[in-house]
C-alpha cells in the first residue's frame, strides 16, 4: 500500500501539462494547452489541458480527468502504478514493498504479463553485467558494437543464457506462472516441455512510451544459418508490434523539443544515434511502418526524417512508408547513406557534430527524393517517366492539405518537366477513382436479395431534462459558487387594509447559497444519486468557506464522478480549440449573464421535481383508505399552487429546456 501522504504530495508536485506533455504534443491555447487526441485519429487538435486546474478533457472521446487519469487511460496503469510513475518522475520517495506469490495471484492477466516482463528485462540485463558468461558473450558483443556501459544500462540491454530452460527455471522459481510465461512468449511450451525463446541471445527490451516492458527483440550470435538472426517476442495482450516503436520512450521528449522525428530500421540504429548524442531517434524494428506508428510519431511532431541504408536494394519498397505518413497530413523528408552504410555504422565513425551538418544537408523532400531516385531507373525511358511521375502524382494525392498538395504539384512540375496542367487532371483523375470506389462500398447492399426486413421507425432518444438540468447546477455550483449575484424574491406582505399583496424585494447572495435555498425550499433531492452526491459534496465544502482547488477536489473523488467534473470544468475551454477569436468570432461567457442562467436553470428544476413529486403523491393516493387520502390531496394541492408560482415566474424568462 502506498501512504496518504505519499498520494498527497505526488498530486502536489505533478504537473498534468508536464506529465501529459511526454505524451503528446502540446501547444498554447490561451491559458491552457491543446493537442492531438491520444485516444483516436485526429488532425484537428480537440485534446486541452488546463495547468491552471491541473485536469485534461479529450473532447474527441469524452475521456477526461487529472494526471493519474491520464495515466490509467493512456497506459493502462493501475493507480497505484500511476502514482509510482509520477512519483518515479518526480524524485519522490514511495515506500516499495515486494508482491508476495499470494498477490501475484490476484493480479488480473495483463498486469501480470506487464510483470513477467519486468522480471525479464532485470534477469537479462543482470545476466549480462554481473554473470561470466554475459560478460563474455554478450557485453563483448555490445562493446564490439561500440556501446558504452551508460548506454547499455540506459537501454536495459541484456543477454539470454544458452541454455534451452535457465530463464524459465528461474521464473518458475520466484513463482511466476507459467501461463504467463507463455503468454508473453518468454516460454515456449511443448506438450510437457518448455524452452527459452532467447536462448543464447543479446536482448533489447521494447518498451511503451511510459516506460513499461512491452516485449523483447534478441539477436542471435552464432552463425547457426537456421536460426533466425532477430527475434521478437509474438503478438500478446501487451505487445502489438505494429502500435509500437523501438526507443520511444528515450525519444519522445527529444522528438517534441526537436519537433522532428527520425526513424531508422534497427535496434542498433537508435542506440548508436542516442550515444552520439542525437536523441530523437526511433525504430519500427524491422517491420513495415504502419499508420499506428505513424500516429505515435504525430502526437509528439508533424515532421518525419526517414533515414535509409546506402543499399539501394528494397529502397522502393521502404519508400511506401511514405504515402502513409503524407496521410496523416505529416511532412515528411529522406536521407540516405553512402553506399555501404547505415545509420549505425556512420554514426559510429562521426562526430555529432559532423552527424549533425550530414543530416541536415542531405535530408531531402519527398518529392526531391523520389524525382532523384526513381529516375534514375527510367534511363531516358519515356514509359518509365511516365510511370515515375504517376507515382510523385499518387504521393501527392494522399496529402490533405489543399495548399501542400497545390505546392508540390508545381515542384513536381518543375522536376520532371511537365505541365502543372497535366498534373491537376491526373491528380483529379485519382481523386474521382477513389469517390467512385467509396461509393461502390458504401453503396453494397448488407441485406441479401429479395429478403423482407421489417424496419421500425425508431423516434429519436428523448432528451433527459432532469440529467441535464442538474448536470448545469453542478455546473453553476463548481464556476460561479463563490460570485454575488442579485436577484429579485417577492416577499408577502399585508398593507394597512389586510390586503395580501406580493412585493418585490432585491437581495444579493452568493450563487451556492441561492441554489441551496432553493433547493431547499422544496426540500427537493436529485434524481441522479451520483449528482446529489456530488451536490452535497460542493455545497459542504463552500459552507466551510473552503477555496475550491480543482487538482485536490478531483484528486479526492471517485472515477465516475471525477469525470464528471472534468467535464463541467473543461467544457468552457473547448471554444480555444477553435480560436475564434482570431476569426472575429467572441464567444460570449456564462458568467456574463449568470444570474439569468442561474435563474431559469433553478426554476425549471424546481418545476421538474414538484411535477415529479405530485405524480409519486397521486400514485400513493390509489393505495391509501378514504381517510388518509384528505391529507396527501391537501399536499398535492400545495405543489400544485407552487407549481403555478414557479411557472409564472417562468414567464419572464427564456424557456430554453422545455
Amino acid at each position: 500500500m502506498i501512504s496518504k501522504s505519499t498520494i498527497d504530495q505526488v498530486f502536489e508536485t505533478a504537473r498534468v501539462e508536464e506529465v501529459i506533455g511526454d505524451f503528446v504534443q502540446l501547444k498554447k491555447a490561451g491559458s491552457n494547452f491543446k493537442g492531438l487526441s491520444p485516444f483516436s485519429d485526429e488532425r484537428t487538435p480537440s485534446f486541452m489541458v488546463s495547468p491552471v486546474k491541473q485536469i485534461w478533457k479529450d473532447f474527441s472521446s469524452g475521456k477526461g480527468g487529472n494526471v493519474v487519469a491520464f495515466l490509467m487511460e493512456h497506459e493502462h496503469f493501475t493507480y497505484p502504478e500511476a502514482i509510482k510513475y509520477l512519483a518515479k518522475k518526480y524524485g519522490i520517495e514511495i515506500e516499495e514493498t515486494q508482491k508476495t506469490d499470494e498477490e501475484k495471484e490476484q493480479a488480473n492477466e495483463r498486469e501480470s504479463m506487464y510483470l513477467v516482463s519486468e522480471f525479464a528485462k532485470d534477469i537479462f540485463h543482470h545476466n549480462l553485467l554481473k554473470t561470466d558468461q554475459g560478460k563474455a558473450i554478450g557485453l563483448s558483443y555490445f562493446k564490439e558494437r561500440g556501446f558504452s556501459e551508460v548506454t547499455i544500462k540506459k537501454f536495459q540491454l541484456g543477454y539470454s543464457f544458452d541454455s534451452w530452460d535457465a530463464f524459465t527455471s528461474e521464473a518458475l522459481r520466484k513463482g511466476y506462472k507459467l501461463e504467463y510465461l507463455e503468454k508473453t512468449g518468454l516460454t515456449i511450451v511443448k506438450e510437457e516441455k518448455q524452452f527459452d525463446r532467447f536462448k543464447g541471445r543479446v536482448i533489447f527490451p521494447i518498451l511503451s512510451m511510459s516506460g513499461r516492458t512491452l516485449g523483447f527483440g534478441g539477436r542471435i550470435l552464432t552463425n547457426d544459418k537456421k536460426a533466425a538472426k532477430y527475434l521478437n517476442s509474438p503478438e500478446s495482450d501487451i505487445y502489438h508490434k505494429s502500435k509500437v516503436l523501438y526507443g520511444i520512450f528515450h525519444a519522445k521528449q527529444s522528438i517534441a523539443k526537436e519537433d522532428n522525428c527520425y526513424l531508422v530500421e534497427g535496434y542498433t540504429d537508435v542506440i548508436q544515434f542516442h550515444q552520439t548524442g542525437i536523441h530523437n531517434v526511433v525504430s519500427s524494428s524491422g517491420t513495415a511502418l504502419t499508420e499506428e506508428q505513424i500516429r505515435l510519431i504525430n502526437r509528439l511532431t508533424q515532421n518525419i526524417t526517414l533515414l535509409f541504408d546506402g543499399d539501394a536494394a528494397g529502397l522502393r519498397a521502404s519508400l511506401r512508408g511514405v504515402d502513409l505518413i503524407l496521410e496523416q497530413g505529416m511532412n515528411v523528408k529522406i536521407c540516405t547513406f553512402p553506399e555501404g552504410e547505415d545509420p549505425d555504422s556512420f554514426a559510429r565513425k562521426n562526430s555529432l557534430e559532423e552527424l549533425t551538418i550530414y543530416l541536415e544537408e542531405n535530408a531531402q523532400d519527398f518529392i526531391n527524393f523520389k524525382a532523384s531516385t526513381l529516375v534514375k531507373d527510367t534511363k531516358n525511358d519515356p514509359i518509365k517517366k511516365a510511370d515515375t511521375i504517376r507515382d510523385m502524382v499518387t504521393s501527392i494525392s494522399k496529402i490533405p492539405d489543399v495548399i501542400k498538395r497545390e505546392i508540390y504539384v508545381k515542384e513536381c512540375s518543375r522536376i520532371m518537366d511537365i505541365s502543372e496542367e497535366v498534373l491537376f487532371n491526373s491528380l483529379a483523375q485519382i481523386f474521382l477513382k477513389n469517390k467512385k470506389e467509396h461509393s461502390k462500398q458504401q453503396s453494397k447492399p448488407t441485406e441479401k436479395p429479395f429478403e423482407v426486413i421489417n424496419k421500425e421507425n425508431k423516434p429519436a432518444e428523448k432528451i433527459d431534462v432532469k440529467f441535464q438540468l442538474e448536470l448545469k447546477i453542478l455546473e453553476l455550483l463548481l464556476l460561479y459558487g463563490n460570485e454575488i449575484v442579485t436577484f429579485e424574491d417577492e416577499i408577502m406582505e399585508a398593507d394597512e387594509e389586510g390586503q395580501i399583496r406580493n412585493i418585490k424585494e432585491k437581495k444579493e447572495l452568493k450563487v451556492f447559497q441561492k441554489v441551496f435555498l432553493d433547493i431547499q425550499e422544496d426540500e427537493m433531492e436529485f434524481t441522479n444519486p451520483v449528482f446529489q452526491d456530488l451536490f452535497n459534496t460542493i455545497i459542504d465544502n463552500y459552507q466551510q468557506e473552503k477555496p475550491l482547488q480543482t487538482e485536490t477536489f478531483i484528486a479526492q473523488l471517485e472515477f465516475e464522478k471525477a469525470k464528471i467534473i472534468t467535464d463541467i470544468f473543461m467544457d468552457e475551454e473547448k471554444y480555444q480549440l477553435h480560436d475564434w477569436e482570431r476569426k472575429d468570432i467572441y464567444v460570449k461567457e456564462k458568467k456574463q449573464s449568470i444570474t439569468q442562467l442561474l435563474k431559469e436553470t433553478t426554476l425549471h428544476l424546481r418545476k421538474l421535481l414538484i411535477a415529479k413529486q405530485i405524480n409519486s403523491l397521486a400514485e400513493e393516493i390509489n393505495h391509501k383508505e378514504e381517510e388518509d387520502k384528505y391529507d396527501l390531496l391537501q399536499t398535492i394541492q400545495e405543489y400544485k399552487r407552487l407549481e403555478v408560482t414557479l411557472s409564472r415566474k417562468l414567464e419572464t424568462v427564456v424557456r430554453r429546456f422545455e
